[in-house]
């Protein structure tokens, strides 16, 4: 039995969601009795491999090209495929991240594997491994056991704890798979990236505006109560559909699921769509003037209040608390 865990990257730096499906997928391979194997893609992404030693990483596989320095679902696809089969894995590990969302579909059709997507708890049972993942916009979890002979399983970002243990090194082994360019038939042309915040998908604290912000230019009162937290921005469906915020920052169904470890919903009602995106965050606080929005269903702490009034006060507060 192989596990094999493909570690995402970006500009030559493994994202936190790498060394968090490393290492949990280490743990199954322990439980399991199983070989472990980790898959690294990108230009010059070797030089990086040995940071992957303090989450559990051992043998490390790395395919580099220079054309793979951006993102491709085809030339990924190939290649990751081609390393399931090459290494004879039968189990395979990637994060549930947008990249990962892309990847295992392309890559389970190849190899002819079954899914499991966006896992938020794995155990081993009598030799198998069990996924739990939510169901029905998030109101429910369900148990899965894939049945395949390869088995794939994609995990949510934010939810498996990566802590780092004595620094390492891994045995790296360079791989040559073919590329021409009808394998770029798809691939990354620009990247625009939000400086200064970190991404919501991989964000400790998440603040997210939604239409009780009545406007764009106020979502400086979001941006500063999430500078004082050193947190991410996110946004709702209808701020973002209304032009007033960029897609990478949006929540819910239809944009990005999170699991920080504090979300502050600030004018948010709460539709299901929204709720599906982030209600795995370990405490949520809920800030709207409507004492019966959904979103005080779900939260642990709840603010019926205007949020021009509440948010300025409690921006002061939080400055206060970390001294910015």
């Amino acid at each position: 039995m192989k596990i094999l865990a493909f570690a995402e990257q970006r500009e030559n730096k493994f994202k936190k969601s790498a060394y968090e499906v490393v290492q949990a997928s280490k743990q199954i391979a322990g439980q399991l009795g199983a070989e472990h194997v980790t898959l690294i893609i990108g230009d010059a992404i070797a030089a990086s491999a040995n940071d992957l030693a303090a989450y559990g990483a051992g043998r490390v596989v790395s395919v580099q090209d220079t054309r793979l320095a951006a993102y491709s679902t085809t030339a990924y696809g190939k290649i990751f495929a081609e390393i399931v089969q090459k290494e004879q894995a039968t189990m395979v590990f990637l994060p549930a991240s947008a990249m990962g969302k892309d990847l295992a579909p392309v890559v389970a059709a190849s190899v002819g594997a079954g899914v499991a997507a966006d896992c938020i708890a794995l155990t081993v049972d009598g030799g198998e491994v069990i996924a739990t993942r939510p169901v029905y916009a998030g109101k429910a979890t369900i148990d899965v056991r894939v049945v395949s002979s390869v088995k794939m399983f994609t995990l949510r970002p934010n939810v498996f704890t990566a802590t780092a243990g004595s620094a390492g090194t891994v045995t790296l082994e360079q791989s040559a798979v073919s590329l021409d360019e009808k394998d770029f038939a798809a691939r990354v042309t620009a990247v625009h990236v939000n400086t200064g915040r970190p991404d919501v998908t991989e964000a400790a604290v998440i603040v997210s505006g939604g239409r009780g912000l009545k406007a764009p230019e106020h979502f400086h009162f979001i941006e500063e109560l999430a500078d004082a937290f050193g947190g991410a921005v996110g946004a709702s469906r209808a701020v973002v559909d209304a032009g007033w915020r960029p897609h990478e920052e949006q929540v819910g169904q239809t944009g990005k699921t999170v699991s920080p470890t504090l979300y502050v919903a600030c004018g948010i009602s709460g539709a299901v769509q929204h709720l599906a995106g982030m209600s795995s965050s370990k405490y949520i606080v809920a800030i709207n003037k409507d004492k019966d929005a959904p979103i005080f269903q779900i939260a642990d702490y709840g603010i019926v209040g205007d949020v021009f009034e509440v948010l300025p006060a409690l921006i002061a507060e939080v400055k206060k608390a970390t001294g910015k």
